[in-house]
């Protein structure tokens, strides 16, 4: 693996100072940085292949088909999917919910039942509850304990004879949680209910495999893996995407086109309406480079060795109070210093070169449940080094007195 220097070395956004401080980027649950070769290969697309994918005869048009086809094939083969037919391009992973959320949902019946948990994003959330509007469903939700663990043992008994669907979080965005996704998909199973996983913060930091998962859906984004913004991924299981009818109308999701009568095209297409962002999609095949380069195992092990870093320093701290202690976590630290606002905490570290995200992280019925209204929350990267925490626990140090008082 090359040096952490190396691998900064690639990203050239590390280099700025905010505040005339050297930057100290721990935002990366929101959205991570881009290397050199992922704006290379955009500036390539545009400044020598830009042309309009798909059913265009001309050299142009089918290179820029290769480039998206071949980094359909490439996610595939990331996430160890059975085929690319089955890797649809959406603009993230809200999209990629709420496009199996409309359509797999459109053939709900009134009465039906979903399964969520309490640490679900709001992007797997509200599309549940648009639904709602047209089918009169229940959505029952799974609670977490004092760790930060879903109850995996109330489970069963949320699950009734109308429960047709479970959609859940692989990697809590806030507690940093990995839930036992395979173990959830097999009690699923048992009474034939599909599963849709969340995976946004899993994909960067773990190993995917949806065929040993036995995941029935798979959704994720490209901007928190090293890629460019605006591309997503939803991965389905064949069976229930051939089902499924189309999320949206439009060029190149057809077969034929008249007034009378429209027929659809074959996977993954009949999902793809419109111009796709060929050029995202195209940059995300070097992102992906960027990850299987350095290894995955070896990105998750230096995270982990950050994050527990991070957090015993950080628990020497007065006031402090760390949100999320489960065993079994990725590199995700929510927190507050006493009874600070947890604006206030990210304002002043900012000051400091420090950027971090504060609020409600999108997960507002899980502050809820915590009995608080934000969190500070610092999160790692493969980029990130144990300087930028001793930076990060220097200025703790300094603004918690300030805090405290």
């Amino acid at each position: 693996m090359n040096s952490i220097q190396q691998i900064r070395d690639q990203f050239p956004i590390l280099q700025r100072r905010v505040y005339d401080r050297q930057l100290v980027y721990l935002d990366n649950t929101a959205t991570s940085q881009t290397p050199r070769s992922v704006v290379d290969a955009i500036e390539s697309v545009y400044f020598n292949t830009k042309a309009n994918v798909h059913r265009g005869v001309h050299t142009l048009s089918q290179e820029a088909t290769d480039l998206q086809e071949s980094t359909r094939r490439h996610v595939a083969r990331y996430i160890n999917a059975p085929s690319a037919e089955q890797i649809i391009f959406t603009r993230g992973t809200t999209e990629a919910i709420n496009l199996v959320a409309s359509s797999y949902g459109s053939m709900f019946e009134n009465g039906d039942e979903i399964i969520l948990t309490v640490m679900e994003h709001h992007a797997n959330i509200v599309p549940w509850q648009l639904l709602q509007r047209t089918k009169r469903l229940s959505i029952k939700v799974l609670p977490i304990n004092e760790r930060g663990e879903l109850r995996l043992d109330l489970l069963p008994s949320l699950i009734t004879e109308r429960t047709r669907f479970i959609a859940v979080t692989h990697v809590s965005n806030v507690l940093g949680t990995i839930n036992p996704i395979k173990e959830i998909i097999a009690l699923a199973h048992r009474h034939q209910i599909p599963v849709l996983v969340d995976g946004a913060q899993a994909s960067p930091h773990l190993t995917i495999d949806v065929q040993d998962l036995d995941a029935d859906f798979y959704v994720f984004s490209a901007h928190k893996m090293y890629g460019p913004t605006g591309v997503g991924v939803l991965y389905g299981r064949r069976s229930l995407l051939q089902m499924m009818p189309p999320y949206q109308g439009g060029g190149e999701m057809i077969e034929h086109v008249s007034f009378e009568r429209t027929t659809f095209a074959a996977l993954p297409f009949k999902f793809e309406a419109g111009t796709p962002d060929f050029v995202g999609i195209a940059a995300f095949d070097k992102a992906l480079d960027f990850i299987e380069n350095i290894g995955i195992e070896q990105i998750a092990a230096h995270e982990q060795q950050l994050l527990q870093y991070a957090t015993e320093r950080m628990m020497e701290i007065p006031g402090m109070r760390i949100f999320g202690i489960a065993p079994h976590k990725s590199a995700v630290i929510s927190f507050l210093i006493g009874n600070a606002h947890h604006y206030d905490t990210g304002m002043l570290l900012d000051k400091l070169g420090i950027a971090v995200r504060t609020g409600h992280h999108c997960a507002q019925p899980l502050m809820t449940a915590l009995g608080i209204e934000g969190t500070v929350r610092a999160s790692f990267a493969i980029y990130n080094t144990t300087q930028e925490v001793d930076q990060f626990i220097t200025a703790l140090n300094r603004i918690a007195p300030m805090l405290n008082n």
